[in-house]
């Protein structure tokens, strides 16, 4: 492997030593007889795996620690630096009675890495013989036992492996030394704590799906326990809050004039089984409060939820429908900005009223239209309405308490977050622990970086901005893919598909860097619907959809595309998507970014290309069959 490609290990198993020569050449005089020495060789190329240490102001980084699991015993030694050549090991100790232990990596007291998926399962050798291990002999030899189905196997590697590049990925950047100098120390600690909590996820499915020996083949008889079987137990979801199951499927279930009917939400409860049968597994519905524009996003009484969609009865009602055909429902909480009910009495409107009823102290300071008397904000003002000071304590107590109240009473399953560039991502990490949502994803959109009228090929700087606000929430929520969202409408605009690739070869947004935190999109209620602050190039829609519906992030799919002429369409996408697993985590690979047609490969299971250039997957080993096709778009499958 190339240096700075990430953990690689190299294990290496020894065996059956006699105790006079563990005692003369170990220094081990204390070891019982019929114990085996097993050393264990780790080598991990270019900066390999660390984690930040607090203590070391120098930025001075501490080594890794391993963990190694045996079977009904744990055992927990520092690993050692090698006296020659790169890398450490550990000695072990181990009674005859063990037929096999987990190793993995440890970053810190409660975090572990899975590297490369499998490579962890050591089955010990018996007394007399030598094992060299590396990764396909131990998989080969661990999956010749078990039982189970292959394709859940298979769901499970794939989706570990695409929480492990997120790992690599993450590491190399701040291994980097362009990193180190130009991110501050709270921003690598941000990073990596991200890489711990990518690595408890991927150690939990890990230890979901490793072989073990059920107990009722323990208990019988001998002529029973000859036959006994390895068993693969039942692989629950992994949720996060940031991800959701990481196969999610999101619906925007409205559009800008929506609230103009008066009963969107009896309109939605109607369409609710059509939707599920589309494959969709998160809905996000509109601003539920009273609110000073119809819209819903200048909320005032935050616990009256009689709005211009519907009552309060009508939107439990619509959110208990979509729970019946399987739907998360997402709220959309506008936690930035909220609009007073009364005058001061220099007759500016910053006393709030309702259950909630705030004094100017809950404004912040900096905002010039509303003399706030709280602290300076700690992000962008919207000037429209009074800006919430999100650093006083009784705020943050009476937001939390709101969101957990929205939670229980009427059954929302996660956030989509309004304006987040309005205030610290540390305070909706607050927000979300608080009120432990499914899945949540925030609105951070600003603009993309252009010289001269034209969209700059590199859009680094604009995909970072996201990246830190996610990073502040710790990656408790997502964030709008709106990188990508520009880059796309970009590219199809102007016949310049070379902009899908960015100078590594890797999708040029948000999904590029983080994907299991990209939320993609190529239209919503602002950008498009009466609005049209951005709206997508027109007659390119499904191109659009052909790119978020295949690649990884989790997909948003805007309601009036929905139903249109492009319903079957849309629909087809996502059967494809939810047949070959595709998931935030998938892997891509750009075949072609040229000036007339965009190819890709994900997951080794699904060929796209969109443009009017011509593309064929390439022959071989793998066939591929044509799937879908359309107006400059094509999907392939393999078979």
């Amino acid at each position: 492997m190339a240096a700075g490609s990430g953990p690689r290990l190299i294990v290496c198993v020894k065996g059956s030593l006699d105790e006079s020569l563990m005692a003369s050449d170990k220094g081990l005089n204390d070891l019982r007889p019929k114990r085996i020495i097993y050393i264990i060789k780790l080598h991990i190329v270019g900066d390999g795996c660390r984690f930040w240490s607090k203590t070391h102001k120098s930025g001075i980084v501490v080594p890794c620690h391993s963990l190694c699991f045996m079977i009904y015993l744990l055992v927990h030694p520092l690993l050692q630096s090698r006296d020659s050549g790169e890398g450490s090991s550990v000695q072990l100790s181990l009674g005859e009675e063990f037929s096999g232990f987990l190793f993995v990596l440890k970053l810190n007291e409660s975090t572990w890495v899975n590297d490369m998926g499998d490579d962890f399962y050591i089955p010990l050798p018996s007394s007399g013989s030598s094992i060299i291990g590396n990764r396909e002999d131990q998989s080969e030899g661990v999956q010749r036992e078990v039982t189970e189905e292959e394709g859940e196997e298979e769901s499970i590697s794939v989706f570990t492996d695409g929480i492990i590049n997120e790992i690599r990925h993450l590491v190399t950047d701040i291994s980097s030394e362009k990193n180190r100098k130009t991110k501050s120390k709270e921003a690598q600690e941000s990073i990596l704590q991200e890489i711990e909590k990518l690595a408890a996820e991927a150690y939990s499915i890990f230890r979901s799906s490793v072989p073990t020996f059920s107990e009722e083949s323990i208990v019988e008889s001998e002529a029973a326990a000859e036959s006994k079987t390895l068993i693969l137990p039942d692989l629950p979801p992994q949720i996060s809050s940031g991800t959701g199951t990481g196969y999610e499927i999101l619906c925007q279930g409205f559009n800008w004039e929506s609230h103009k009917s008066g009963r969107w939400y009896m309109e939605l409860k109607e369409k609710a089984a059509e939707l599920a049968s589309f494959g969709f597994t998160v809905i996000w519905l509109p601003p539920p409060t009273e609110s000073v524009s119809p819209e819903g996003y200048m909320p005032k009484d935050l616990y009256n939820l009689n709005s211009r969609y519907g009552t309060f009865d009508e939107l439990k009602d619509v959110v208990k429908s979509f729970h019946e055909v399987g739907i998360k429902v997402l709220g959309d909480v506008v936690l930035n900005h909220r609009c007073a009910h009364y005058k001061n009495q220099n007759g500016i409107w910053n006393l709030f009223g309702g259950r909630l009823n705030w004094d100017d102290r809950a404004i912040v300071a900096d905002d010039p239209h509303f003399q706030g008397r709280g602290n300076k904000s700690s992000g962008d003002n919207f000037h429209a309405a009074p800006n919430i000071d999100h650093s006083q304590e009784f705020v943050r107590k009476d937001l939390k308490e709101w969101l957990r109240w929205l939670r229980e009473e009427i059954g929302y399953d996660g956030w989509r977050l309004d304006f987040v560039r309005g205030f610290w991502g540390g305070y909706v990490k607050d927000y979300l622990e608080a009120s432990g949502p499914y899945f949540a994803v925030g609105e951070y959109w600003d603009s993309l970086s252009y010289t001269y009228g034209e969209m700059d090929h590199n859009q680094d700087a604009h995909r970072q901005r996201i990246i830190d606000w996610i990073n502040a929430t710790a990656g408790t929520a997502g964030a709008f893919d709106v990188t990508t969202k520009g880059i796309l409408h970009s590219a199809l605009e102007r016949c310049e598909y070379w902009r899908l690739s960015d100078q590594k070869g890797k999708p040029p947004g948000v999904l590029g860097w983080w994907p299991s935190r990209a939320v993609t999109f190529i239209e919503n209620h602002d950008t498009g619907s009466t609005q049209g602050h951005w709206r997508f190039p027109s007659g390119k829609e499904m191109q659009g959809y052909a790119y978020t519906l295949t690649h990884p992030g989790t997909p948003s799919v805007f309601f009036d595309h929905l139903f249109s002429h492009y319903k079957t369409e849309i629909a087809t996408l996502i059967s494809i998507r939810k047949q070959n697993k595709i998931n935030c985590r998938s892997t891509v690979k750009i075949c072609k970014a040229e000036r007339d047609v965009y190819a890709a490969i994900i997951d080794e299971k699904v060929a796209m290309k969109i443009g009017p250039g011509h593309f064929e997957p390439p022959s071989g080993s793998q066939r591929w069959s044509s799937t879908l096709e359309g107006r400059d778009y094509k999907i392939w499958e393999a078979s």
